[in-house]
């Protein structure tokens, strides 16, 4: 898992402030965890993302958006609730879901969503 600030998450993931249509900037699927450290449900989903990223490394990148230090970016985004998490396959639009999910649909969301077993 790695932490992102809005400049490296227009270089890894998407440069929102140059593309107005989605142009995915990555190698590899990714999903986008908006969270802050304040925030219980994203506490208790922060180690089910980090064993996730772990099962699937080299095949898919977990992010996570300190939503505090990165206001501007969460604006661009809609984040009004979190966590939030932004799904990224290679082809396609993210989709977005909220709250803290269960790691079993994450894990299917991670096959049927990003492509990625």
């Amino acid at each position: 898992m790695q932490n992102l600030t809005a400049e490296a998450f227009k270089t890894k993931v998407f440069d929102f402030e140059k593309n107005k249509e989605w142009k995915f900037a990555g190698d590899k699927p990714c999903i986008v965890d908006f969270y802050a450290d304040w925030c219980g449900p994203c506490k208790m989903i922060a180690p089910v993302l980090d064993e996730l990223s772990r099962k699937y490394a080299g095949k898919l990148d977990v992010y996570k958006i300190n939503t505090d230090e990165e206001q501007a970016l969460a604006a661009a985004f809609g984040i009004q609730s979190i966590p939030s998490m932004l799904f990224v396959p290679m082809a396609g639009k993210p989709q977005m879901a909220q709250g803290a999910l269960p790691k079993g649909t994450l894990e299917k969301v991670i096959g049927d969503v990003l492509k990625v077993q």
